[in-house]
């Protein structure tokens, strides 16, 4: 007998629907399977086998095929296990011939026949949802995950047993062998907001550092890069990480693009069903190219698409790789990344924002002479182990001085996270209404083709850049940029044009060339 059932693979976040199709023949007991398959998908063949053996269920001696279509599609993971397991059973003639019918089924079977986790859950029924399937039987591990996709029946299931059971009862029956699992969206944004108010840094506790604070509010803003140096212990690692709590919490849509990525790269936690609060990512400097910009020979999602909507922290910056940060500048302007192997191509989305911290020279005290025993040439030689490029590609640049003691013993408590984000938040509403119908959401956005649209300048402001891209000796992208970081602070201040006050605040944090060796 012949049998297909539907499943899905991975093609970046993305996911498309596969035909596992089984043939049941007489003949020499064989097991072939074909169809562009990686050694996890071959292994499948043992595990299938095993898994049913030890449930109960003998095969008959016969010659199996199975083909995984479409054939010229690289399939890999473990997740074709059970759909391969119910494709035989139905082909053999085990569970009625109709009963899979309109059924997508993903799944990793143990030898014992329980059915474990897999990644990339959500994107497969996103694709069947789209692919008018209306019905998904997957691990019970990651049934709320693909219960946040409107339109599908979910179900979860612990073992191939249950699932047999499942597809021999009638429809009566059904609904209590594997009920229908639902999520409840607003409650869990409800929760992570709870949540985040308990537990999440506050900006309140960071003494001093205004010129920082107001920074990271400038770029929480209008979604851009920052970079803060300053000498060790003045607070950049603190303010970084207090930055995911001024921005505005995540959208649905946002939700389900970043729990993509994360449930690809098989980082999503058992059971859960959204990543609701924006993520925030610090590797080690010591990280590979291909684990920061994702890759390897099975490509998979890196640091810059795990931090998707979110904040990319890279501290000790000058210690990271420079093939790495260079690697960056792509990603950073296209907001994406695209990964060429072999066995294809795939993108994956890379929208944040990236914070950076560094030290002023190797022993981080320069400039003051009583601490730092750096020579000029060795400061100039560890500032310019950034690129240019990448300096160029950071819209902010602000520079921290150790807390003085008077701020320390201050009882005084500054302005904390639920003040910037409100302000953050009026800024943002009206980067939405300006940018309404547009391919742009704030003001990092902007491209050098609109700026005339969003960012206009008046007579005045215009002589006012002349001056400063003189003096500055910016490069065609360093204006825009000043242009850009110009408007999120008027919109910060409500004001319907860009002034002279928010382009020389703008060029304040701009990092100078000639200081960095460049």
């Amino acid at each position: 007998m012949y049998s297909t059932i539907y499943s899905g693979a991975l093609q970046g976040v993305l996911a498309y629907l596969v035909s596992v199709e089984v043939d049941a023949a007489k003949g020499l007991p064989a097991f072939y399977m074909v169809g562009s398959l990686s050694t996890e998908v071959r292994e499948s063949r043992e595990r299938v086998w095993v898994a049913l053996k030890n449930v109960g269920i003998d095969l008959p001696p016969c010659r199996i095929t199975v083909n995984l279509s479409p054939a010229d599609r690289k399939k890999e993971g473990t997740a074709f296990d059970l759909p391969i397991a119910v494709g035989m059973l139905a082909a053999l003639g085990m569970i009625p011939p109709r009963a899979a019918e309109g059924c997508l089924f993903l799944g990793e079977l143990g030898l014992d026949g329980e059915l474990k986790k897999v990644r990339g859950v959500l994107p497969i029924v996103q694709a069947a949802a789209e692919g008018g399937i209306r019905q998904c039987i997957v691990p019970g591990a990651n049934a709320r995950e693909g219960a946040v996709i409107p339109g599908v029946t979910v179900r979860g299931a612990g073992n191939i047993l249950d699932i047999m059971h499942f597809l021999t009862a009638d429809e009566t029956e059904r609904e209590r062998i594997l009920p229908t699992v639902s999520v409840d969206t607003g409650s869990l944004f409800l929760r992570a907001e709870d949540e985040a108010g308990e537990s999440e840094p506050d900006f309140s506790q960071v003494t001093g550092q205004e010129t920082a604070r107001r920074g990271a509010e400038i770029a929480a803003a209008g979604f851009h890069n920052l970079l803060m140096v300053g000498p060790p212990g003045a607070g950049k690692s603190m303010i970084a990480k207090r930055i995911p709590g001024i921005l505005p919490p995540l959208t649905l849509e946002e939700s389900l693009e970043v729990t993509a990525v994360v449930s690809v790269a098989g980082l999503l936690e058992e059971g859960e069903a959204l990543v609701t609060r924006r993520p925030f990512r610090s590797p080690h400097h010591t990280i590979t190219q291909a684990a920061l910009i994702g890759g390897s020979s099975t490509p998979k999602p890196g640091m810059i698409s795990l931090a998707h909507r979110g904040v990319l922290f890279l501290d000790e910056l000058p210690e990271f790789q420079r093939a790495s940060l260079d690697a960056l500048r792509q990603p950073l302007e296209e907001r994406r990344v695209n990964i060429a192997r072999a066995s294809g191509n795939v993108t994956y989305p890379s929208d944040f924002m990236l914070v950076c911290a560094m030290n002023p020279c190797p022993c981080g005290y320069y400039p003051d002479t009583k601490r730092c025993s750096c020579t000029g040439p060795q400061v100039k030689k560890y500032m310019g182990k950034v690129s240019g490029p990448i300096l160029d590609r950071i819209d902010l640049c602000v520079e921290l001085q150790p807390v003085d003691y008077e701020s320390l013993k201050s009882r005084a408590r500054g302005e904390g996270s639920g003040e910037i984000r409100r302000r953050v938040e009026a800024a943002r509403k009206l980067q939405r209404e300006r940018f309404a119908g547009s391919p742009y959401r704030f003001n990092g956005d902007i491209e050098a083709s609109a700026m005339g649209k969003y960012c206009r300048l008046g007579e005045a402001q215009q002589r006012c850049m002349e001056q400063l891209y003189a003096s500055l000796q910016l490069s065609a992208r360093a204006y825009h940029r000043i242009l850009r970081v110009a408007r999120t602070i008027a919109d910060l201040e409500a004001a319907a044009e860009i002034e002279i006050p928010h382009l020389m605040e703008a060029s304040f944090y701009r990092p100078s060339m000639d200081y960095w060796g460049h």
